[in-house]
């Protein structure tokens, strides 16, 4: 497109400011997590420092205000999937909460887009959901040692290597559906050998032919769909 669009003087402007309400960050089922808009030094190198004009100018207080209003240190159970992370400073801002949930235990990010949040440590997550992102690693996924339900469906894992990572946590419960690794050979075996406190795989409890040990000459092999 050669010209603007009629929306395109609002592209920046906050999607739902509520003034003067007492509703903090932990009592929102699902809220919307988005900033407004990149930084000025942002707008500048992207030539649309005209934008500011538009923008409503926040003060020191009014920041401090606000994060004190999300009160994500106490959010417990939180939901942040759906966000539409469409650029660097949605992104930033996203992991800034993420760093927040200090006492987070359930916590859904579904179809973020995401691809590394190995510097985030969630210390008293017991669930994540990670479904429908763009990890490939399992060394990829934040720090979380009390782990207990983990489901990573429908990402891009490419191998197993580095889910010993989880063999000191008390991991249960692990989907790995409609990643790559899943088609490799001996799977199941492989993956219940390095997480022996695995109780069920992709919704599967562990049988038998899973407890033999893997063959190590195969551990890196993919297996050949015809």
């Amino acid at each position: 497109l050669f010209f603007k669009l009629p929306s395109d003087c609002f592209k920046y402007l906050g999607w739902c400011d509520i003034e003067e309400h007492d509703v903090q960050g932990n009592q929102l089922h699902c809220p919307r997590v988005r900033e407004a808009g990149p930084s000025k030094e942002e707008l500048f190198f992207r030539g649309e420092e005209h934008t500011l004009e538009k923008r409503k100018q926040v003060t020191d207080t009014e920041k401090r205000q606000k994060k004190l209003q999300e009160n994500w240190e106490n959010c417990a159970e939180l939901n942040l999937s759906f966000q539409d992370l469409g650029d660097l400073y949605q992104v930033e801002n996203f992991k800034r909460i993420l760093r927040r949930l200090i006492r987070v235990e359930k916590l859904w990010l579904v179809d973020n887009s995401l691809t590394d949040l190995s510097a985030i440590r969630l210390p008293r997550c017991r669930e994540l959901n990670v479904n429908k992102n763009h990890f490939t690693s399992f060394r990829q996924l934040p720090k979380t040692p009390q782990i207990q339900h983990l489901s990573l469906a429908e990402n891009n894992i490419m191998t197993l290597s580095g889910i010993s990572d989880f063999r000191h946590t008390p991991l249960e419960s692990l989907i790995l559906k409609r990643n790559p690794c899943e088609f490799q050979e001996k799977y199941r075996q492989i993956v219940f050998s390095s997480l022996p406190n695995l109780k069920m795989l992709d919704g599967i409890p562990k049988l038998p032919e899973d407890c033999s040990p893997p063959d190590t000459n195969f551990f890196f092999k993919m297996c050949t769909i015809l």
